[in-house]
């Protein structure tokens, strides 16, 4: 037998090297220390740049998932989380080209101007609202009169308005489902359909009547523009580019009995197109949380028209503050002093100046689609949103922020509302009985019965 063992636990398989000098082991530490700081530097700068790609998309890392590419990362989003636009048009255009004629729009087919099914599918949208739009009665040449008591077509147009959208919805079921609350909306999304959910633009379509207002909720509207580009008997309207005269300086007090009585029904109290005055009163009234469906920031472009800072600071979680929504509006002569040179980042800015002020939470999209002359450069119709998310993914939103203003800030601020109406109906709240001060039919005398 040899004398040596064959090798086990107990022995190394490489000999011991008793001949190793002392100066070869210590450049062997040396050369180790160095390794270890050029290491140490490797893993210093691979931290530092983490940091920056992080604080640029932290979404991309650490397991967020989305891809570095803007539009990847928005498809990526709205796959998920579609779009809620706060103001369409459709309702008009119809009423305008098709006289409501609800056989001879085929939404399935390219439509004249910004909306069809196709292009909102290609735009990842999942809801928006029908305004049920009438003009204000001077531009549809009557005169309501000083007090507002002269008779108009406004709320008889109201109806049709609603009734167009109801016979679309219906003619299109197989994409369209009418929704009434955030849960519908959210449950309709899943479902793979667009929910239309109603607004009315304007208090003069409500025939001075809380009555009327209420048959309204019943038919689907969720939301009512407390003004158009006219004042009428509950508030002030902003005018359109040059403003006009107050009437009321802000909420009549038939005005604040219409914002309670929306916070009972659940109905979402909507600010765009009321004057500075109008908004800041109806936040005071208000427990439910509002919006502004189409609107952009005065900052940026000074016209009545869009929101001013000192009315935006007072939308927030804080004290003293609402809970709101601004969906920023689209059109060009409404964001940008030269309208020939808005594109999306246009666009982009005022979603960002908003949010700079509100937070990105009380932020959204309200494009106006359908009822203006001219779109935006990279938003030219309703197949174009994701250009819009990429460009805020672009500029440092994380997914959360562009679910939010994609809608899931508008849902927030749906259910808040609802939410409110079901405190009001626990607290014994009934139906508001308050009439017009002016009105003369009401009570009936005696001798008319």
């Amino acid at each position: 037998m040899s004398s040596s063992a064959a090798p086990n636990e107990g022995t190394t398989l490489l000999p011991h090297s008793n001949g190793v000098s002392n100066g070869t082991a210590s450049e062997h530490r040396a050369h180790r220390a160095r390794l270890l700081i050029r290491g140490a530097f490797v893993v210093v700068a691979l931290v530092a740049i983490g940091v920056f790609l992080f604080t640029k998309h932290p979404d991309s890392w650490l397991g967020g998932g989305l891809p570095s590419d803007p539009h990847e990362a928005a498809d990526k989003i709205l796959r998920g989380a579609p779009i809620i636009d706060g103001h369409i048009d459709l309702p008009w255009l119809v009423r305008v080209l098709y006289g409501n004629n609800a056989t001879a729009v085929e939404l399935d087919k390219p439509m004249p101007a910004h909306v069809d099914i196709a292009r909102l599918r290609q735009g990842r949208v999942g809801a928006f609202f029908w305004s049920v739009y009438t003009p204000c009665p001077d531009d549809a040449g009557e005169d309501p009169g000083k007090d507002f008591l002269n008779p108009t077509s406004s709320a008889r147009d109201t109806l049709e308005q609603i009734d167009i959208s109801h016979q679309l919805v219906e003619k299109y079921s197989d994409t369209f489902e009418l929704a009434l609350t955030a849960r519908d909306v959210s449950n309709t999304v899943r479902r793979g359909k667009i929910a239309a959910l109603l607004g009315i633009e304007g208090g003069h379509q409500l025939g001075n009547s809380l009555g009327a207002l209420r048959q309204f909720a019943a038919l689907g509207v969720r939301y009512v523009t407390l003004t158009h580009v006219c004042h009428n008997v509950f508030a002030d309207s902003s005018g359109l580019f040059n403003g006009i005269k107050p009437l009321h300086h802000g909420l009549s007090s038939f005005g604040e009995a219409l914002v309670r009585e929306l916070n009972r029904l659940g109905v979402l109290v909507d600010l765009s197109h009321t004057s500075d005055e109008t908004a800041l009163a109806a936040l005071k009234v208000s427990r439910a949380p509002v919006i502004w469906s189409h609107s952009s920031a005065r900052a940026l472009h000074d016209i009545p028209r869009n929101v001013p800072d000192k009315v935006l600071r007072h939308v927030g979680f804080g004290e003293g503050q609402r809970d709101g929504v601004i969906m920023v509006n689209f059109y060009p002569r409404f964001v940008s002093e030269d309208p020939g040179d808005a594109d999306v980042g246009t666009v982009a800015d005022h979603v960002e100046h908003i949010a700079n002020v509100t937070g990105r939470a009380h932020v959204g999209l309200g494009s106006d689609f359908d009822g203006i002359d001219m779109a935006p450069r990279g938003l030219e119709d309703v197949s174009r949103y994701p250009a819009l998310i990429a460009e805020l993914y672009s500029r440092g939103w994380n997914a959360d922020e562009l679910r939010g203003v994609a809608g899931a800030n508008l849902l927030r601020v749906l259910g808040g509302a609802e939410d409110v109406a079901r405190e009001l109906a626990s607290e014994g709240v009934t139906p508001a009985q308050d009439l017009y001060q002016k009105r003369q039919d009401l009570p009936v005398k005696r001798g008319e019965l």
